[in-house]
């Protein structure tokens, strides 16, 4: 008896097979755990916080205040994880595994039903698991992966509501993965812009326009109200956010082209020589961003000219590739504005660009495939050269990152002599450190922040430097405190010299000095 299976099964099953491969990837890669930076021990503190029943707080700080920076979604997350028993900082390596594959099938599934190719959504995933630079993203313990997930799932929910004949349920879903990924990241605000914009474009008329919107803000306001009026309670504050104009440091951008060039150019090597000429990734991003904004607005006059109502009714294909092109300007513009007016020390990082990475792949098999119409064999080498170059990068990574954990994650901080240290102290005494999420993950201890002369969120000068100082070196003194300052940390030479001015020097090594009352 002879089994046959339907393409479509063949292509699910292998779509299945990409996502784990994926998911073998992330563990491969992490072998002693997910990389680790501040932020991601903030959000594995504050899960702790969540399972010890105190709720969001900042664990990791003596303080220990309700969190408002961070949203919850991550931390929730990794709490009900740890429900299993599972301390969220394993729990979140096998989230981010899992979630590296999950992405695959989502992104799979939107180029499938883009192009109406199952080819075509096999090749986006496998770009999207082949890429190192989004691999790098789900192996630190950090929320893109989830914000990514959420995205899609909200760009597939969009997607189902046009074809579904603009029923509202798939309008609803949309909305809740929207405000899911806002309390993921606040970048999801950039989600919500996009779909409003994509339904005053794509929508046939004005009644239409407005009904939906309403539909998809109902959806989406009362998670997102609910977890301001939380912060309103808690902390007196919606967010921790100020109004502050700080202009982008130039630095920022340089920051910007290493992303992007890592992202375009997989083989490190070949990347570092074209990186000696960096006015060749500057024209390749906005070579592409410009393709890609030229066609979004040929598209957007295009649906609004009088025949754009027959129009429309033939571009449910279009969906997907205009809400992620609509969506790559619109995070660019929310995150341009954060960095000018709310956060100083937001960078474009790899995990900051992401998203539009992500929407970038799904534009360009877009591309791909309706270029295979016209010029099938240069597609193919095309497709075969990228695929063969994101494989080869990508097995670099892999082995990389299995050499050894990542950032506060390395075994120089796991097994350090200073924390060792620290580990002996008794209870009683206080430390304050300028790695507050490094000491608090070694030693389980919470810490103070040390007094800075500037405030890296407002990039304003803070008052009361010198006082600040003085108590601490008071708190020191009386054998009540510490003072543990790290090498890499952000403490200027000035200032370290001005706090540890007249405090004996108790430990020396492990980059760390930590300094105490005399004995």
């Amino acid at each position: 008896m002879t089994i046959r299976l339907s393409p479509r099964l063949v292509s699910f099953l292998a779509l299945g097979l990409i996502a784990v491969i994926g998911t073998i990837l992330i563990l491969r890669a992490t072998p002693e755990g997910l990389g680790l930076s501040d932020d991601a021990i903030g959000y594995i503190a504050g899960a702790r916080s969540i399972l010890a029943g105190h709720g969001y707080r900042e664990a990791w700080l003596v303080s220990n205040e309700p969190v408002t920076h961070f949203p919850p979604g991550f931390p929730a997350a990794l709490a009900f994880i740890g429900l299993s028993g599972l301390d969220p900082w394993r729990g979140a390596r096998f989230l981010n595994a899992l979630l590296f594959g999950l992405n695959a099938v989502l992104l799979g599934i939107l180029g499938w039903r883009t192009t109406k190719s199952l080819s075509a959504g096999l090749v986006l995933a496998t770009l999207f698991v082949a890429n190192g630079s989004l691999l790098q993203i789900h192996a630190v313990a950090m929320s893109e992966p989830l914000f990514i997930f959420f995205s899609l799932m909200s760009f597939w929910m969009f997607d189902l509501y046009f074809e579904r004949d603009h029923h509202w349920l798939w309008l609803v879903l949309c909305g809740l993965f929207v405000s899911a990924a806002y309390l993921t990241r606040y970048a999801g605000l950039a989600l919500v812009a996009t779909f409003i914009v994509a339904l005053l474009v794509l929508q046939r008329d004005w009644r239409s326009r407005w009904t939906s919107i309403g539909i998809f803000l109902i959806s989406f306001i009362p998670l997102a109200l609910g977890w301001a009026i939380r912060n309103e309670i808690v902390a007196g504050r919606a967010t921790n956010r100020i109004l502050v104009w700080h202009p982008i440091a130039a630095s920022n951008f340089d920051t910007t082209l290493y992303s992007i060039s890592v992202f375009l150019m997989p083989v490190e090597p070949w990347r570092q020589v074209l990186y000696k000429t960096p006015i060749v990734f500057v024209f390749l991003a906005a070579l592409i961003l410009g393709a890609a904004l030229i066609w979004l607005l040929v598209k957007t006059w295009k649906y609004f000219t009088p025949t754009a109502a027959e129009k429309k009714l033939k571009s449910r294909s279009e969906v997907i590739v205009f809400t992620n092109a609509l969506y790559i300007f619109g995070y660019i513009a929310s995150i341009l504005a954060s960095m000018s007016f709310f956060d100083a020390s937001t960078k474009f990082k790899l995990r900051i660009l992401s998203p539009i990475f992500v929407s970038l792949l799904i534009l360009l098999v877009i591309l791909g495939t309706w270029l295979w119409k016209k010029r099938r064999e240069l597609v193919f080498i095309l497709t075969i050269l990228i695929l063969g170059m994101s494989i080869y990068g990508q097995v670099t990574t892999v082995s990389e990152w299995a050499k050894g954990g990542q950032g506060f994650a390395s075994f120089v901080w796991y097994r350090s002599k200073a924390m060792e240290f620290l580990r002996g102290l008794p209870p009683d005494v206080q430390i304050y450190t300028n790695q507050p999420g490094a000491v608090y993950f070694y030693t389980g201890r919470g810490t103070y922040s040390l007094p800075n002369h500037f405030d890296p969120v407002t990039a304003e000068a803070r008052p009361g430097f010198g006082t600040g100082v003085q108590q601490m070196q008071a708190e020191i003194n009386a054998d009540r405190a510490v003072l543990v300052l790290f090498s890499d940390g952000d403490t200027s030479g000035q200032d370290a010299a001005a706090m540890s001015a007249g405090l004996y020097l108790a430990f020396k090594g492990s980059g760390a000095e930590i300094y105490s009352a005399a004995p």
